[in-house]
């Protein structure tokens, strides 16, 4: 190649500025264009709604265009199948995430980068979200590659045509550009670039029109075109993005929103239209109308939980079967072939009796294991040693039907106090459960317990609380999903429930610690 003179070098990069700053205004004008006919729809929308001839019947998604081929398809079987009819408006992820901003109306918001559902979330705009398909953007050509691309660097032939998705509109554009710039490619093919449009559809159009030679666009959408074939390089491998629905939180039919968004994301229902249509589905769901759940909980959840579940079937459309009892019995189930969709354990320890069965758990809470004796405390207990006075009847929970049992044990044998306090005779009762305790105190018949801050929180004002001063006096709880459960996104949002805020206020009313903070 020969080298360019000063001049030339001079002129050729004015020239290279100026189509930038050309190429800038086009993509902002074009912007602009998008989002304002964008509002003019969601107006539309809104009178709709407002007039009241909308009901759950009818659903509002804002759709991502590349994604449209694979959504209108399940749209159609939803209606065939449930009566129930999804509008649809489309547009690049960054359009439809601007215009929901400005006007957050309707239903569903699908983006075909996750990045952009976050974003939603962190604005206010998007609660629940459900994971669809993975795509990747590839260099695409028109068929059998007349220009002979094989790199980026091609795309920057005088004789090549490039065309690219608006970064600040759509998905594949905003990725382009992120991922040219990690290479230190961006400028100079912002600068070639021919056209920007809104949407990938619009580039591929262009393409297979002949008006382009090439462009970046998402396998998947090259996969739907006969005129188009994909070129992989490597600059671009490493921007693969999730194609996510998110629920709207202004969405007046949150349950109905939701039911669409699973289908769409069940296994044997949308995923096979993505999968059909050359997407990478994720492992999703197997699709029900009313998903029944198993949740396996020790029995010191009840009150923390059984709030926030009620709440979660109401909004998702489940049915959960609780089953609390002590985390010894519910390992025991389980190992005579019990099978619960999730499991919320009372400590590690009986997490890791089932390792097998549920991997990845989250550490939720902490619970301080305590001493509760009668008010104003008649027999002036202040430590564990003090349980082992002559006269005392003591009461602990089973070390085998229960974690507080096991624990209980352990933390006594740590201060050396389990043989005395056998020896002592003041060791009355083995109970399944720390209410079962609480309610043997109250009675009369014990005058001191080992229990959970939890239990002793339920009735804080008819009892004294003994802290408890050893590092063992603790118990964490870790919630994990089963390995085999058909419901594992649903059983997710569970999760997402049950570390919420206002979940988090219930857990710590009743004294526990909250500990989803170190799991983040």
């Amino acid at each position: 190649m020969t080298p360019l003179s000063s001049d030339e070098a001079r002129v050729r990069c004015r020239r290279t500025r100026a189509a930038t700053a050309s190429n800038g205004a086009l993509v902002a004008l074009a912007s602009l264009i998008m989002a304002g006919l964008l509002i003019l729809a969601l107006v539309r929308i809104s009178r709709v709604q407002q007039s009241g001839r909308e009901d759950s019947s009818t659903l509002m998604l804002y759709c991502a265009a590349g994604i449209r081929p694979p959504v209108e398809a399940a749209a159609r079987q939803y209606f065939d199948e449930f009566g129930v009819r999804v509008v649809i408006q489309y547009g690049g992820s960054g359009t439809l995430l601007g215009g929901i901003e400005v006007n957050p109306r309707g239903d569903l918001y699908l983006a075909a980068d996750e990045s952009y559902i976050e974003l939603a979330r962190a604005k206010g705009l998007v609660a629940e979200s459900i994971p669809l398909a993975t795509m990747r953007p590839v260099i695409a050509v028109q068929a059998g590659n007349p220009k002979r691309i094989a790199a980026v660097d091609d795309l920057l032939s005088d004789d090549v045509r490039l065309g690219l998705a608006n970064p600040d509109a759509a998905a594949i554009g905003r990725a382009t550009r992120k991922a040219l710039t990690a290479s230190g490619d961006w400028d100079a093919i912002q600068a070639h670039t021919k056209v920007f449009k809104p949407t990938v559809t619009d580039v591929a159009n262009d393409i297979k029109l002949g008006a382009i030679d090439a462009a970046i666009l998402w396998d998947a959408t090259v996969n739907q075109y006969a005129e188009i074939e994909a070129v992989r390089v490597a600059e671009l491998e490493a921007y693969s993005k999730q194609i996510t629905v998110g629920v709207l939180t202004g969405s007046v039919h949150a349950t109905a929103a939701l039911r669409f968004a699973r289908y769409l994301g069940a296994r044997d229902r949308g995923q096979l239209h993505f999968d059909a249509l050359g997407y990478e589905p994720v492992q999703g769901d197997t699709w029900a109308k009313r998903p029944r759940l198993l949740l396996y909980a020790g029995s010191m959840f009840n009150q923390a939980i059984e709030a926030t579940l009620q709440e979660f079937e109401r909004r998702e459309g489940v049915e959960i079967q609780r089953v609390y009892n002590g985390c010894g019995i519910l390992v025991s189930q389980m190992r005579a072939g019990g099978r619960p969709d999730a499991y919320f354990s009372c400590d590690t320890s009986f997490m890791q009796d089932v390792a097998d069965l549920f991997p990845a758990p989250m550490d939720i809470s902490e619970n301080p294991i305590v001493i509760i004796t009668h008010k104003n405390n008649p027999h002036h207990i202040a430590t564990l040693a003090d349980l082992t006075r002559p006269g005392l009847r003591v009461g602990l929970a089973h070390p085998k039907k229960s974690a507080l049992g096991h624990l209980t044990q352990r933390l006594l044998a740590t201060q050396n106090l389990l043989e005395p306090l056998k020896q002592s005779g003041n060791w009355l009762l083995d109970a399944p459960q720390g209410d079962f305790l609480l309610n043997q105190l109250r009675a009369g018949g014990l005058d001191a317990a080992v229990v959970y801050a939890s239990n002793a929180g339920l009735v804080r004002d008819s009892v004294e609380i003994i802290a408890i001063d050893a590092g063992a006096a603790i118990a964490r709880q870790p919630y994990a999903i089963a390995n085999y459960t058909e419901h594992a996104h649903t059983l997710a949002r569970l999760r997402d429930a049950l570390i919420s805020d206002r979940s988090k206020d219930r857990f710590t009313r009743l004294g526990f610690a909250w500990r989803v903070e170190d799991a983040r």
